[in-house]
């Protein structure tokens, strides 16, 4: 992953309906849900959403399907995984980190 990359998904992260909608999708796992059941899980306008998923979408964070009639959004599990990597290449300069409960932050 470059920079430009890693900043248009922190970017796409950096708000609040967004980093909410791209929670719900990673906890509905590979499946993915509708617009639909994400408007009336996460109490957003459908309008709204419409626009964080674009967001999302263009940000490589989220892929959609259509299936059907219907659209299926889907996290982009590869992609989000590889921003994580990303963002911990250089973790505590190079040595092996022990991260301990999974919740908090690692210790070098």
């Amino acid at each position: 992953m470059n920079e430009k990359a890693a900043v248009a998904a922190l970017a796409a992260l950096a708000q609040e309906a967004r980093l909410r909608v791209f929670r719900a999708l990673v906890g509905a796992g590979p499946e993915g849900m509708t617009p639909g059941a994400l408007s009336a899980m996460l109490d957003i306008p459908g309008s709204t959403l419409s626009f964080h998923l674009k967001e999302l979408v263009h940000a490589d964070l989220v892929n959609v399907v259509r299936e059907g009639r219907h659209l299926h959004y889907r996290p982009a599990f590869e992609h989000m995984n590889t921003l994580l990597s990303y963002l911990t290449d250089h973790c505590c300069q190079g040595s092996p980190c022990a991260t301990g409960n999974p919740r908090r932050r690692a210790t070098c």
